[in-house]
C-alpha cells in the first residue's frame, strides 16, 4: 500500500515552528516509504481564515522546499461533508440538537455542582419529532452531534504506543454547527478532516499530541464512515508539544512563525534540521538536503516528551549549515552579491550567522575603509607596514610578513594581532589575518595602517 501523508493547516495565522515541525515529519516519512504527501488547507472558519494566511501558507512551504503531490481546500468540499452528513444521519449516528449555547452552559454547570463530568446529556435524543417541529418554527436552528458508542477505542500510536480511551468520558461531538447563510450548516474540523482522510486514502496521520483526544473520537466516525467498505482506519503518530524556551509559540504572535525567520534570514534547510530532529534522541547532525534526513528518520526515534526551541540554536545550526555548504549553493539565484568570489566565499563564511551578514565584509575588503587607529598603535602599525610583503596575493604572505614583524618588533600575542585586524577590519572578529591579507589590495592595506 502506497503510503499517503497530509499537512492541513488552518489559514487563520501564520506557520508556526509547532505546526510546520508537523508539515516537515508528514514530508519525510511520505518520502522515505516512497509515499505521496499532500496539502490541506482546512478554512471553513469563516470568521477568522484570510487570505494573506492562505497565500502565506503555500510561499512558506515552496520556501521550505516542502513539495507537494496535491492541493485541496476545505472551502471547497462543502457538498462532500453534506453527503457525510446525510449518510451518518441515515445510519442514526448523527442527531439533530437544539440546545442554546445559554444552556449547554447552564447544564455544565449543574453537572460540576453535583461532583459530574461535565458531559452534553443526550437530552436532544429523547425529543419527538413534534418537539422538533416547535424549535424550528421559533426559528431555532439545529446543530448535529455525533452518537458516541460507549466502547474502547484504542490504537497502537507510532510514538506514543498503545492508547485507549472509553466512549463514555466523552461528550458527543458537535460535527455540524447551525445553520449557517448556506441553509444547510457549516461541517467542524473534526467532521471535516475525516471525510477528506478517508476520500484522499490517507495511511498516515502526523500530529501534535494536542489532537490525541480528537483521534479518539475520529476513529468512530472513520469505522461510521467507512462501514464494510473494506477500507482501514489511518495510523496515528502523536508528536510531543514543542514549548518555547522563553515566550509562548503561537501562530498569532511574531517570532516563532517561518515568515519571520525567513526575513531574519534562516535558511530553510536550517529550520528544516532543527525541526525535523528536535526532540529525538542522539545528538543533532547538520544536512545538507532532505534525501541525508529522510535516510535517518525513524519514529522510534522521538520522545514522548515535550521539547524546548531555542532560536539560539537555530542560529547556531544556521552559522554550521553555511559552514557546510558549497559556493554553488549562494550562488544559486542570486542569494548574495556577485561581487562574491568562490575564493571570498570560502574565506568569510566561517565567519558570519546569516547570509546578509558577508555584504559588510564584501564591502571591508573590496572597499575604502580607514579604522581610527590608537595613537599607541601607530608606529607600530607604520613599521608593519613597511615591512609587507610585495604580493599580498600570495598564499604565504601573512606567515612570512608575520616573521618579519616578530623580528623588527617586541610586540607579542593580542598586542600584536589586534591592531592589525582593527586597521584591516575594524573588528575584533572576523576572518583569519592570513585570508584577509589576500583579499584587500597591497594598497588599501598600506593606507589602513597608516591611517
Amino acid at each position: 500500500m502506497t503510503t499517503i501523508c497530509r499537512f492541513a493547516p488552518s489559514p487563520t495565522g501564520f506557520l508556526h515552528v509547532g505546526n510546520i515541525r508537523a508539515a516537515i515529519i508528514n514530508f519525510l516519512y511520505a518520502k522515505k516509504t516512497g509515499g505521496k504527501f499532500f496539502l490541506r488547507l482546512d478554512d471553513t472558519d469563516a470568521e477568522r481564515v484570510r487570505d494573506e494566511y492562505r497565500e502565506q501558507i503555500l510561499r512558506d512551504m515552496e520556501w521550505l522546499g516542502l513539495a507537494h503531490d496535491g492541493l485541496s481546500k476545505q472551502s471547497d468540499r462543502l457538498e462532500k461533508y453534506e453527503e457525510a452528513k446525510n449518510k451518518l444521519i441515515a445510519n442514526g449516528r448523527l442527531y439533530e440538537c437544539f440546545e442554546t449555547p445559554e444552556e449547554l452552559s447552564l447544564q455544565r454547570k449543574a453537572q460540576i455542582a453535583s461532583g459530574h463530568t461535565p458531559i452534553y446529556n443526550r437530552g436532544a435524543l429523547k425529543l419527538n419529532e413534534e418537539q422538533k417541529n416547535i424549535f424550528r418554527e421559533q426559528g431555532i436552528k439545529p446543530h448535529y452531534r455525533f452518537l458516541l458508542e460507549n466502547k474502547t477505542t484504542a490504537w497502537e500510536d507510532k510514538i506514543k504506543g498503545r492508547i485507549a480511551y472509553e466512549g463514555l468520558h466523552f461528550s458527543d461531538p458537535v460535527l455540524v454547527r447551525a445553520d449557517n447563510k448556506s441553509g444547510r450548516g457549516m461541517p467542524t474540523y473534526t467532521f471535516c478532516s475525516v471525510v477528506d482522510d478517508i476520500e484522499f486514502g490517507v495511511t498516515d496521520i502526523i500530529r501534535g499530541e494536542d489532537h490525541i483526544t480528537n483521534t479518539a473520537i475520529q476513529i468512530q466516525i472513520f469505522e461510521a464512515l467507512l462501514g464494510d467498505s473494506g477500507f482501514k482506519v489511518p495510523d496515528f503518530a502523536h508528536l510531543a508539544l514543542v514549548q518555547a524556551s522563553a515566550g509562548k509559540i503561537s501562530k498569532r504572535e511574531g517570532g516563532f512563525d517561518v515568515k519571520t525567520l525567513r526575513a531574519e534570514g534562516y535558511e530553510p534547510m536550517s529550520i528544516i534540521n532543527l525541526l525535523a530532529q528536535m526532540g529525538t534522541s542522539g545528538s543533532l547532525q547538520i544536512h545538507k538536503n532532505f534525501t541525508d534526513l529522510e535516510s535517518n528518520f525513524s519514529f522510534s526515534k522521538f520522545s514522548k516528551s515535550a521539547t524546548n526551541y531555542d532560536i539560539a540554536e537555530l542560529t547556531n545550526i544556521n552559522q554550521k549549515f553555511l559552514q557546510i555548504v558549497d559556493f554553488s549553493y549562494i550562488a544559486a539565484e542570486g542569494k548574495v552579491s556577485e561581487r562574491i568570489s568562490e575564493k571570498l566565499w570560502n574565506a568569510l563564511k566561517a565567519n558570519i550567522n546569516f547570509l546578509h551578514e558577508i555584504k559588510e565584509w564584501v564591502a571591508i575588503c573590496e572597499e575604502e575603509f580607514r579604522f581610527a587607529n590608537k595613537e599607541e598603535d601607530k608606529e607600530f602599525l607604520r613599521e608593519a607596514s613597511s615591512l609587507l610583503p610585495s604580493n599580498t596575493a600570495d598564499e604565504n604572505c601573512w606567515n612570512l610578513w608575520l616573521t618579519e614583524i616578530k623580528q623588527n618588533s617586541s610586540r607579542k600575542g593580542k598586542e600584536l594581532f589586534m591592531p592589525i585586524r582593527l586597521a584591516l577590519s575594524g573588528k575584533e572578529h572576523g576572518p583569519e589575518l592570513k585570508n584577509l591579507v589576500n583579499l584587500i589590495s597591497r594598497n588599501e592595506i598600506i593606507s589602513r595602517l597608516s591611517n
